[in-house]
């Protein structure tokens, strides 16, 4: 099993084409000179703070977006809830990206409800990287089947070192992955909350952590 600052380093190490890693590339235009140094420490501190818990949940994503994780380096956060997603690990941090805060819809939605919820809950991707379209860094794509296995790989070993209760999969990308990688385990979909899905995304979260609400 991986260490956490295994872990990170076999994350920093991946690479494919047209596809940003935020713990090994620094961005021209938004980040500060040592960002990617920043965005792996933290990432490893929360690890280790996870490996110490009993953690509830892992919830799965599809891929890191120009407006979230490409600058926090966090699946699912942006730098409107950075602070946030440190203080529940007990790390502390600095944002790594310089100019004013920059807000993602998604991020904003996912803490909507991570607010409400007192348990431990990792936040992660199907492909832990950001995928752009070529000569386009601040734009979406989806990632390919050759990032996804890799992606998969990754997610496989952060399953064995946290051992969730649960993953909680975030569209159906992130479902069939989930499936993939660890069949054993509880694996609950619910609906992405972009494109129109923003209200059953909730009303399932809701459901699942009734308890919470």
């Amino acid at each position: 099993m991986m260490r956490p600052e295994q872990f990170v380093s076999a994350l920093s190490a991946l690479s494919f084409e047209d596809a940003f890693n935020p713990y090994a590339n620094r961005c021209s235009v938004h980040d500060k000179p040592d960002a990617p140094q920043k965005r792996a420490k933290v990432l490893a501190e929360m690890l280790s703070a996870a490996v110490q818990t009993h953690v509830d949940s892992i919830w799965i994503g599809r891929d890191l977006g120009y407006r979230g994780g490409r600058r926090t380096g966090l699946a699912l956060t942006d730098d409107i809830h950075m602070a946030a997603h440190a203080e529940r690990w007990g790390v502390a941090l600095e944002r790594p990206t310089k100019g004013q805060p920059v807000a993602e819809r998604t991020a904003a939605i996912i803490w909507t409800v991570l607010a409400h919820l007192d348990t431990s809950i990792f936040l992660w991707n199907v492909f832990p990287l950001h995928p752009h379209e070529p000569d386009d860094p601040f734009s979406n794509r989806s990632h390919k089947a050759h990032e996804r296995a890799a992606g998969e790989d990754i997610l496989a070993e952060l399953v064995i070192l946290l051992s969730p209760k649960r993953i909680v999969a975030i569209g159906n990308d992130a479902a069939r992955s989930a499936h993939r990688i660890a069949p054993n385990k509880q694996n609950v979909q619910v609906r992405h909350p972009s494109y129109g899905g923003q209200n059953e995304f909730l009303s399932q979260m809701r459901k699942l952590y009734s308890k919470f609400y």
